[in-house]
């Protein structure tokens, strides 16, 4: 396991314009390295020849820019700068962007080269070109190699204030004194147990024979991945039973009840995941919160299609009675991806606040499930292991409290396709 950290960010005269907890944040991205500032515009000019010259050969860097607007974006590279006249290919590169206080990373798109090796001022997929024509200026030239949205990213505001470009180096294995923020033993033995609690788990009310778990979330946040992925564990096999993708609209259309069995043959297990359609941020799309109201209390059956149009219509015969305690919901878990949480729109961030005091007002316990954790960090993806050593992951999980803003009821989870159950 690692832990993010930064050795040295003064050289000589250069003093770093990054702030001790953003620096801590871009670490989290990077993994254990430690950071020498090699290269500062304001100082040694906007020149190329200037940029090369302190940044050739020096292996992996971190190119930090600033603007007159106040936002700091940047991108990594693991190639070597050399004025090879090469075009680049380099799996590792991505771009960020602080937006609020959590760095967003965007990874280069499939296919598609990282960076054009030249003589000119860095450049990220020849896209966008930082200190272009030697002056504080960034260009956006447009292209497929990252999907950049210019008014998120860099807020439209192309007049930089400053450049820094540092060299990323490995740093020294974390050591017995640097703890994890959560511990978790990840053996085959602590795995058997956990399934095997959740296998005798009885619900306290002998009228209940399964627990009901509602997943809520955006369109694409992973609901019905994360029922594949639990699915998958305890038959044995990889499964697909609920439709999962990535289009941009839902493609879950009915409110769906999954039990899960223990083996192909085996006993149903004690609990229900219930999917539902994603949440959309326009009215007139995606699930209703009257819907979930309605969800919650027990009157939706099984393969019931929405209607994001028009409210839930009852059965009336079923709506005259009560619903019994059973078809009722015992937990809601807001499914949200962690690599556009901090894209989050306003509007959705309402919706959600709305459920979550409807489901308050209904005493029922809540949890926020944090998917796609390995696509957010790229120490992650390299190994799962480092996910509660990840100081970028653990401020994704604490920016997941404050949308869900409800520390008295919810807790956290990391997860991703192949995380150890």
């Amino acid at each position: 396991m690692h832990k993010r950290q930064v050795r040295n960010v003064t050289t000589d005269s250069l003093t770093s314009d990054l702030t001790e907890e953003k620096i801590n944040q871009l670490c989290g991205l990077l993994g254990n390295v430690e950071l020498t500032l090699l290269y500062k515009a304001s100082v040694h000019g906007y020149q190329a020849s200037a940029f090369h010259q302190r940044c050739d050969r020096q292996g992996p860097t971190l190119l930090v820019a600033y603007n007159r607007s106040g936002y700091i974006f940047g991108g990594y590279t693991s190639v070597d700068y050399t004025q090879s006249g090469q075009q680049i290919t380099d799996p590792d590169i991505f771009l960020f962007s602080f937006q609020g206080k959590i760095p967003v990373c965007i990874k280069v798109n499939s296919g598609q080269y990282a960076r054009l090796d030249d003589a000119g001022g860095p450049n990220f997929g020849q896209q966008l070109y930082f200190c272009y024509n030697n002056q504080p200026v960034l260009l956006n030239q447009g292209g497929s190699a990252f999907s950049v949205v210019p008014a998120t990213v860099y807020g439209n505001d192309a007049q930089l204030t400053e450049c820094e470009v540092y060299k990323v180096e490995q740093g020294s294995q974390i050591s017995a004194e640097e703890k994890p923020w959560r511990n978790v033993l990840w053996t085959a033995e602590r795995r058997e147990e956990l399934m095997e609690s959740i296998r005798n788990h009885k619900p306290l009310m002998p009228s209940m024979s399964r627990v009901r778990i509602l997943m809520i979330g955006p369109v694409g946040a992973g609901k019905s991945s994360f029922f594949n992925s639990i699915n998958s564990v305890f038959m044995g096999r990889m499964t697909s039973k609920a439709m999962s993708g990535s289009a941009g609209t839902s493609l879950t259309t009915q409110f769906r009840t999954y039990p899960v069995k223990d083996g192909r043959e085996g006993k149903p297990l004690p609990f229900v995941l219930c999917d539902t359609m994603g949440l959309e941020e326009q009215s007139g799309a995606g699930l209703d919160i009257d819907d979930i109201s309605i969800i919650l209390q027990g009157h939706v059956p099984d393969r019931y299609k929405f209607n994001p149009m028009a409210p839930f219509q009852p059965d009336e015969q079923k709506a005259s009675r009560p619903a019994s305690l059973q078809e009722k919901i015992h937990c809601v878990v807001y499914v949200i991806d962690a690599t556009k949480i901090s894209l989050m729109s306003s509007k959705l961030e309402e919706k959600l606040a709305a459920i979550r005091r409807k489901v308050n007002s209904l005493g029922i316990a809540q949890i926020v499930l944090m998917t796609k954790v390995d696509e957010a960090c790229p120490l992650v993806e390299e190994d799962l292991q480092s996910l509660y050593v990840s100081s970028y992951i653990k401020t994704k999980v604490r920016h997941g409290h404050m949308i869900a803003d409800a520390d008295d009821y919810l807790d956290d989870v990391g997860h991703t396709e192949s995380h150890p159950i």
